[in-house]
């Protein structure tokens, strides 16, 4: 599988880029996922709900499942963030994986820029960003890609020479 990132501040658009990438990658036949690091933490869970009852007790993992969908929860409790590539060796054989966030990550990249937000771009300082994906004219010696089109970032990124991650 190949692996691509998308970087960016907060609030720059990563999201809403990959919510629009994601079925334009699918449209042409392959498979996507996306693993999407958080700096704060989060819950997919409800309070009260079983399956927070036995994470709540201490389980260290907590596999939900249905006809529509299975969820596999785990608890780092103490232990370190697993690495990139021990979250990639996780996941289930597909095309392409799609990084969110991951700024420092060894992947190629496209930064989601927006010189709106006041934030200082990434490309300058970061060799992984290999294009930026703007909604403004942006003085970069990278390919400068409209944030806005998504056909043409999918294009940017599965023309992009990437090697085969191997777990």
């Amino acid at each position: 599988m190949k692996v691509f990132g998308i970087a960016g501040y907060s609030g720059s658009g990563k999201t809403t880029l990959i919510e629009k990438l994601i079925p334009e990658i699918r449209s042409r036949g392959l498979v996507v996922s996306v693993i999407k690091h958080a700096h704060h933490g989060f819950d997919l869970d409800r309070p009260g709900k079983d399956s927070w009852r036995h994470r709540e007790a201490g389980a260290q993992e907590v596999l939900m499942l249905s006809s529509g969908r299975w969820v596999l929860m785990h608890e780092l409790r103490e232990t370190p963030e697993p690495t990139l590539d021990q979250q990639l060796a996780i996941l289930s054989p597909c095309d392409l994986v799609l990084i969110e966030g991951f700024k420092a990550a060894p992947v190629p990249k496209v930064e989601v820029y927006r010189p709106a937000n006041g934030k200082p771009p990434l490309w300058t300082d970061n060799p992984h960003v290999v294009a930026v994906a703007t909604d403004a004219a942006t003085d970069t010696p990278l390919p400068a890609l409209d944030v806005n089109d998504p056909v043409a970032v999918t294009d940017f990124i599965l023309d992009y020479p990437m090697e085969d991650f191997q777990p």
